[in-house]
């Protein structure tokens, strides 16, 4: 049995779309073309969990005064908080916030292009797995 489904076209892959789902939970690589764009299909939480450990929080907490401060080096995401969990608690807000943002208008943005992967991170996560993600996440 071959690894890859290949269905030529959105009909094909429509007419079997059981076959489709089945193959990707049995760990399969299906792609579906339509006109000139290839597509691959595959369990959110598999791609979850690859962008879980690809994709690098780099947050730095530290208390400047009273307040608890959280920022992701090289991104523009900084949160306050009485504590810790609050300044992250305030982040993950700020991740989501800026993902619904991001898929409305700032994508094509030249210094947003790149943050395709930390959006999808933040959509397919809850709050818990993203709070999981900002601690513990990332290479």
């Amino acid at each position: 049995m071959s690894l890859v489904a290949d269905y030529g076209s959105f009909t094909d892959a429509r007419n079997h779309l059981k076959d489709v789902l089945d193959a990707t939970a049995r760990g399969r690589t299906v792609t579906v073309r339509r006109d000139e764009q290839l597509t691959a299909v595959l369990p959110a939480e598999k791609l979850r969990t690859f962008f879980f450990r690809t994709v690098s929080p780099r947050v730095e907490v530290f208390k400047e005064g009273e307040v608890v401060v959280a920022l992701m080096k090289d991104r523009p995401f900084v949160s306050e908080g009485s504590d810790v969990n609050e300044a992250l608690d305030d982040l993950a807000l700020s991740l989501r916030e800026y993902a619904e943002d991001w898929e409305d208008r700032l994508q094509h943005a030249p210094n947003h292009a790149n943050a395709w992967a930390l959006v999808q991170l933040v959509k397919l996560s809850t709050d818990e797995q993203l709070l999981e993600w900002l601690d513990h996440g990332g290479e």
